[in-house]
């Protein structure tokens, strides 16, 4: 599920809109005979400029001047019914209206332009950010994936929480997902660091701390050129938890870079699994971390891994209470996979915060499969918003081998 934002000037060409437009024809002709109607001595003519500028509101350009004509032809059309077209009161007022809806026309037309560049530039972004932060497969090897992703900032389509998947060279999966000090746009250029680094490193290092090594390296060499570290030096770094999942082992390795704890979902049951061998955030130290120690975790066919960024469990509902994700997850179970248990989460989540999110948030829900196909990745076809964005696989799951 995914809701695409339409720009204001799609919704003017939808026949709702187009239809408003009657609404100033009808004002012009009801203006028009009930001045006709009233003494000489009242003048109801002023009242036209009404229908122009409300066409300007609900229409483009096109329609703002063709109700400004009609407007202009209906107070000439007065004018000679009702007292002669050559008065000066009659002059004056058909002088001021064809001025009065000839400023209104160019207001149209420069917002119109405006609007359009808006509208441009917002493709642009969106096409870059769907670059940035590609969306993660339905299928990796013998994993199925679902994810979510809400921004804090209504004009962007992701800000400083970013996730990853991809393949290892050795039949394997590595899966990150991380959160940069900050959110928004000024976010973005240091989550582009991460990402980049990582898809990069991901197939070439044989093992986790190596990957994870080449990316504290990469961060460390150019965050200064993404952020302004002169101002605030060390206070730019991301949390991030990264994992190494073998298609053909239950034994797979996890790095937690001062992130939030993996959530486990094994037989109804969710267990947190905080890091054994905590690592400092990425770009936090100045000097190399000399050794990297994994924490080994088991995943078995069948089981759900929830990874998640802060803003999830630091959403606060309209009293001040944070979101507990794990009580939450318990209470949905048993589910059907991960496309359910996220649909669940993504509706309770909205439902405790009452309103738009306060941070940027991120949800990766990852099952394991007993099928020995693996399966070749590919993506799904869907839109990006600005604000509520998640993908599930809606495909039946495939049976076990």
């Amino acid at each position: 599920m995914s809701v695409r934002r339409v720009s204001v000037d799609h919704l003017l060409e939808q026949p709702l809109s187009r239809g408003l437009v009657a609404i100033p024809i009808v004002l012009i002709v009801a203006i028009t005979v009930v001045d006709l109607q009233v003494p000489n001595d009242v003048h109801l003519g002023p009242l036209l400029v009404i229908a122009p500028a409300l066409t300007a509101s609900v229409a483009g350009t096109r329609q703002t001047a063709l109700v400004g004509v009609l407007t202009v032809a209906a107070q000439v059309l007065i004018a000679v019914l009702h007292g002669g077209l050559t008065t000066p009161n009659h002059l004056s007022q058909i002088t001021a209206l064809t001025v009065l809806s000839a400023l209104v026309v160019l207001l149209r037309h420069i917002r119109e332009r405006r609007d359009r560049a808006l509208s441009l530039a917002r493709s642009v972004a969106e096409t870059a950010q769907l670059v940035l932060l590609r969306p993660p497969p339905r299928r990796v090897g013998p994993l199925r994936v679902a994810w979510m992703y809400l921004t804090a900032e209504d004009e962007t389509q992701i800000g400083g929480d970013l996730f990853a998947v991809a393949r290892a060279a050795d039949s394997a999966t590595r899966v990150l997902i991380g959160d940069v000090r900050g959110k928004g746009l000024g976010a973005i250029a240091e989550a582009s660091l991460v990402l980049g680094a990582f898809r990069e490193g991901a197939h070439r290092y044989a093992t986790l701390p190596e990957l994870v090594a080449a990316v504290d390296d990469s961060v460390h060499r150019n965050l200064q050129d993404v952020a302004d570290t002169q101002h605030d030096f060390g206070e730019h770094f991301v949390t991030a938890l990264l994992l190494d999942i073998p298609d053909h082992d239950s034994q797979a390795e996890m790095i937690n870079c001062g992130h939030p704890p993996l959530l486990l979902v094994r037989d109804h049951q969710v267990t947190a699994l905080p890091a054994r061998h905590p690592v400092p955030p990425l770009g936090m130290c100045e000097l190399p971390v000399p050794t990297r120690p994994t924490d080994p975790i088991t995943v078995k066919a069948g089981d759900l891994l929830v990874l998640y960024t802060d803003g999830v469990v630091e959403a606060r509902s309209p009293t001040g209470a944070f979101y507990p994700l794990a009580e939450r997850v318990a209470s949905f179970l048993p589910t059907t996979g991960p496309d359910a248990l996220l649909r669940q989460i993504h509706q309770d989540l909205l439902s405790h915060m009452g309103d738009g999110p306060a941070d940027d948030v991120a949800v990766l829900v990852i099952e394991r499969t007993t099928s020995r196909h693996l399966h070749r990745p590919h993506l799904a076809a869907h839109a990006l918003d600005g604000r509520p964005r998640h993908h599930a696989d809606e495909s039946p799951r495939e049976p076990a081998d």
